[in-house]
């Protein structure tokens, strides 16, 4: 899978080839510190000082190397495909080892750092489900009205929650139907450029 780079992290990181190798390689593990602790104005100002540029311009060019590491370590992208997404952006053989290095090294890393970002939602862990059905009442001597009982087991942090609910066969077929249009649409070509632009 080739990483797609839009026009304004391409030109981010343009800035790269303006500079020496020991700089990309101090500008990597500022964009692993930046995921870690946030941005920190002052380094930027510090890098941009000794290089005689804007300090606007080095942190355009962190934010855009973080952005190509996260995003490849996201997608758990191979080495292969890892240099065919970087071979677009024009950089030298020497500075393209370089970002794969950069990436190989800190994939791990990355990948950990942005779970432990993700939110901690509460996950399925168990389902216990039960039919009724009514067959008669005082008032209706001969009626069907099945019902649909479900306890539904969430855990969270580590805790476990029941949730009971109850529903007609007919409104949990039309839930069963619903869910399944919408896994089969996150299947599509199109989600999944849009899934891969939100991530």
């Amino acid at each position: 899978m080739l990483l797609v780079l839009s026009d304004d992290h391409k030109d981010h990181l343009c800035f790269l080839s303006e500079v020496d190798p020991a700089v990309v390689s101090e500008f990597g593990r500022i964009a692993v510190e930046f995921l870690k602790k946030g941005s920190n104005p002052k380094i930027y100002e510090g890098a941009a000082r000794k290089l005689n540029v804007s300090s606007e311009t080095v942190q355009h060019g962190v934010e855009g190397l973080m952005y190509l590491l996260t995003e490849s370590s996201k997608l758990m992208i191979s080495e292969v495909d890892f240099q065919d997404s970087v071979l677009v952006l024009g950089f030298s053989e020497e500075l393209n080892k370089l970002l794969l290095q950069l990436y190989l090294e800190n994939k791990k890393e990355i990948r950990q750092i942005l779970s432990n970002l993700s939110p901690n939602l509460p996950h399925y862990h168990n389902l216990e489900w039960r039919l009724d059905v009514q067959l008669a009442s005082r008032a209706l001597r001969h009626q069907v009205k099945p019902t649909v009982t479900l306890k539904l087991h969430l855990e969270d942090g580590g805790m476990c929650r029941a949730h009971v609910l109850q529903t007609d066969p007919a409104t949990l077929q039309h839930l069963i139907q619903e869910m399944e249009r919408a896994l089969a649409d996150l299947k599509s070509n199109h989600c999944r450029r849009i899934l891969r632009n939100i991530k």
